[in-house]
């Protein structure tokens, strides 16, 4: 069975630098917010405790939480970061959406009506 969700080498050290900002957090948590022209938006922020509510994933000590509500939209998805001259950020390589909107900002998930 694949993976639910794979986190590259790059991601890995950016999730812990950013876990290290703030001296109480255990990790980051990655869920899905219904917001955007396109219908869904990722969403990141500190954990400090851990949940239930929550799917834990490890790779390389970082430490990443998706709330179970929040799985369907990223089963199979593969997060990595860029950091350029140009712009640093997480690039989410979701199978599950089916478009974006012209900002990048905001995802449509595969078989949803407008």
């Amino acid at each position: 069975m694949a993976e639910l969700i794979t986190i590259t080498d790059r991601a890995a050290e950016e999730l812990k630098k950013r876990t290290a900002m703030n001296a109480d957090a255990i990790g980051v948590r990655l869920s899905v917010t219904n917001t955007g022209c396109s219908g869904h938006k990722y969403k990141m922020e500190h954990v400090f405790e851990e949940s239930p509510a929550d799917d834990g994933f490890e790779h390389a000590g970082a430490k990443l939480y998706i709330p179970k509500m929040s799985t369907l939209f990223l089963v199979g998805m593969e997060i990595d970061y860029k950091d350029d001259n140009l712009a640093s950020t997480f690039i989410f390589k979701n199978p599950n959406a089916e478009s974006t909107c012209g900002c990048g900002e905001s995802f449509k998930v595969k078989g949803e009506s407008a």
